[in-house]
């Protein structure tokens, strides 16, 4: 999905006035990318938020520039809780791109094994036509039995689009809880205790 959001070229830079800029409510960012020039951008707070908000990683500027762009990368503040920097490429809708994705579980696990859901991986790297980029990529759990997984390679993908994480990765598992599994060590110990007894009973008979 493809978002639209507003930029304002800026000519001031430094620590300084990058302080003051977030101080009215704006956000720095950078614009890269076939062969031109970089361009310092600035972007309103709540644009930010609500880009992040929707996942969108392909965004239609406007404003001070007319261009496509990818969103490579958000620097948080060091607590995490305020965006102060964004990385933009930019980008035809015509080419494909790399890009991480996060993962979203549907549906619930069966019920009668007894089993525990184990999320393994959450975001996955894919090779994707920039038009056809997806907010998310959605992984059906339903009716996974006891021992099951789910690949990256079993991931289904937007069309034309490849995997560049390794299709073996384990994105989830059904495992056995972890109770079950002491009990059942417990079970195969106890009779090697019980052996070992009888024979040092006999031995000092």
């Amino acid at each position: 999905m493809i978002e639209t959001l507003e930029v304002v070229k800026r000519d001031a830079q430094g620590s300084w006035n990058v302080r003051k800029l977030r101080a009215t409510g704006y956000v720095p960012a950078i614009l890269y990318g076939h062969g031109e020039e970089n361009v310092c951008l600035s972007v309103r707070k709540e644009a930010v938020a609500a880009l992040i908000k929707h996942g969108s990683k392909l965004v239609s500027l406007t404003g001070s520039i007319k261009d496509t762009a990818l969103l490579r990368e958000v620097q948080w503040d060091t607590f995490g809780s305020n965006v102060i920097h964004l990385d933009l490429a930019r980008v035809s809708q015509s080419e494909t791109v790399d890009v991480t994705l996060p993962i979203q579980l549907h549906g619930e696990i069966a019920s009668a094994g007894g089993g525990q859901l184990r999320f393994v991986t959450h975001e996955i790297t894919i090779n994707c036509p920039a038009a056809s980029i997806p907010d998310h990529l959605t992984v059906e759990i339903s009716g996974l039995q006891l021992g099951a997984s789910i690949h990256v390679s079993d991931v289904k993908l937007p069309a034309g689009a490849t995997a560049v994480t390794l299709g073996s990765v384990v994105v989830v598992q059904v495992v056995a809880p972890a109770g079950a599994v002491d009990e059942a060590a417990a079970v195969a110990v106890e009779p090697e205790l019980i052996r070992k007894e009888k024979a040092d009973a006999a031995a000092k008979a």
